[in-house]
């Protein structure tokens, strides 16, 4: 898998590129549609290939990416810059078990010409060709921290309060559970 991120003034983007076994290719555009930076677009890049190579039902797979920073940060090369860095780490290696191999490596631009004009064509939101998967990311895919609800000593519960935190109008019974991952919905242009 080739992943690349571009981040230009029109938007941002990201490019991924599969070459199976028997030398096929699966190309996909990502078009990002909120603010980002262009290393988290990089991680972005890296973090939905996973999720594509999962849900495709790859077992082993070699990763090639020409950002120094995240090739270097995910082979724990080197140390985080940021929460958010951490956090696409976290979870890239959290995905990464669910393979029975994977590695990572550093290749040079001109190694990643496929992937990086797929991330141009989505940062540009450039007409797309023909059989190559496109999909919009309306929103971050990274789960924010939850932020817990501090409870009162039991010294200080009282029935009322009870009443009001477990049956009051925001039972979580009534609503339905949400994915842990959005579905991943790609359109091929074809």
């Amino acid at each position: 898998m080739y992943f690349d991120g571009a981040l230009n003034i029109n938007g941002a983007g990201a490019g991924i590129l599969f070459i199976t076994s028997t030398k096929d290719k699966l190309r996909y555009v990502l078009r990002i549609h909120f603010s980002t930076s262009n290393n988290a677009v990089e991680y972005k890049a890296c973090l939905h290939g996973l999720r594509i190579a999962i849900e495709l039902g790859v077992k082993c797979l070699m990763v090639y990416g020409d950002s120094t920073l995240v090739i270097n940060q995910l082979n724990k090369d080197w140390s985080y810059s940021s929460e958010k860095m951490d956090a696409y780490c976290a979870e890239i290696r959290k995905l990464g078990g669910k393979f029975y191999g994977i590695e990572y490596h550093h290749v040079v631009r001109d190694q990643n010409q496929l992937a990086d004009h797929l991330s141009k064509l989505g940062s540009s939101r450039a007409v797309i060709p023909l059989r190559v998967f496109i999909q919009d990311l309306l929103r971050h895919l990274l789960r924010k921290k939850r932020k817990f609800r501090k409870f009162p000593p039991p010294s200080s519960w009282n029935l009322q309060y009870i009443r009001r935190s477990l049956i009051g109008g925001n039972s979580s019974s009534s609503t339905s559970p949400t994915l842990k991952y959005p579905p991943i919905r790609l359109k091929l242009n074809a």
